[in-house]
């Protein structure tokens, strides 16, 4: 990982294809929004959403032509994470390879730094 990435967020082709095709879709849309919410056994779970704006103290990084933000609160948790992006059958997901994490619960809901 290069030292750009450990401070960025970074999307692989296919997780930027996928959010692109939302992002097109929905009016008022810009990008993609990352965040944590405190939940599960292990402490921490992502929240990703559609972001229709810039707040203050949201960091802004583009990947693969993909805006992502980032809340301010959430940033320490998620700082160098790459987002990949898989379709098996009917199962689709987001996975994430953060660098910050420590430990994860069994049923892969939840994180711990």
């Amino acid at each position: 990982m290069s030292e750009k990435d450990r401070n960025e967020i970074v999307l692989s082709d296919a997780a930027a294809e996928r959010v692109r095709r939302f992002v097109e879709g929905t009016k008022g849309a810009i990008g993609m929004r990352l965040g944590v919410k405190k939940t599960g056994c292990s402490g921490m779970a992502y929240v990703v959403d559609l972001a229709r704006d810039v707040g203050n103290g949201d960091s802004v990084f583009e990947s693969n032509g993909v805006k992502v933000i980032v809340d301010e609160k959430s940033w320490p948790y998620v700082k160098g994470t790459r987002i990949d992006f898989t379709s098996d059958g009917l199962n689709e997901s987001f996975y994430y390879d953060n660098p910050n994490v420590k430990a994860l619960c069994g049923c892969g809901e939840s994180f711990g730094i």
